[in-house]
């Protein structure tokens, strides 16, 4: 099935919010990989423009929160921390990205992944109000895409929301948002084009 998440943010609602999580701490296989020096300086700079432009929507600490966990929860994948900062953006930046936030289909958290979804990949449905869960599961969800996608990241991304009217109206938020981003960072050309995504392959 491949509407496994929510694309239409209009619809969302706040549930009560959960009670505080565990303030985020590098974690020892971050700490191992900074001690390395294992190219992290685009991804840290990736992490501070995320965090202004989260800012612009919700508080400062939740901001930079939700960047460090785009930053954390890449680490050692193909991912960039703005891959996963658009697709947070594109769900629940309307809502300033409200833990809470539940879609009129049922999608839960930040990242906004359906129950079944967030079940194939570990988590309890529950579990998605935890944003860090919830970005580990927007990772895996993403993975899955690309394998439906043959690899193909940007067409992943749109797979995330589903198919049809609303995953091609999704493309075009997501891609305005990452525009945002980039203008935050100040990217060189070849990085705004998406494809070839020449860091990214770096980081892989």
């Amino acid at each position: 099935m491949l509407i496994g998440v929510s694309c239409s943010p209009a619809g969302l609602r706040k549930e009560a919010e959960p009670t505080a999580q565990t303030a985020v701490a590098p974690d020892p296989e971050v700490l191992r990989l900074m001690e390395q020096g294992v190219e992290l300086d685009e991804r840290q700079r990736q992490a501070r423009a995320i965090a202004a432009v989260f800012a612009r929507r919700t508080d400062s600490e939740r901001a930079h929160r939700l960047a460090y966990l785009c930053y954390q929860k890449t680490l050692g994948t193909r991912l960039m921390p703005l891959d996963l900062a658009e697709i947070a953006l594109a769900e629940t930046g309307s809502v300033g990205f409200s833990s809470a936030a539940v879609s009129p289909k049922g999608a839960i958290g930040v990242w906004q992944l359906m129950p079944s979804r967030a079940e194939s990949h570990g988590y309890r449905p529950e579990e998605m109000r935890n944003d860090a869960k919830c970005a580990e599961a927007a990772v895996r969800e993403l993975y899955s895409k690309l394998d439906m996608a043959n690899g193909n990241l940007v067409r992943a991304k749109k797979l995330y929301c589903g198919v049809g009217p609303e995953a091609d109206a999704y493309e075009i938020k997501r891609r305005r948002y990452r525009r945002e981003i980039l203008r935050e960072l100040g990217a060189p050309a070849p990085v705004q084009a998406e494809e070839p995504r020449i860091i990214l392959e770096q980081a892989s």
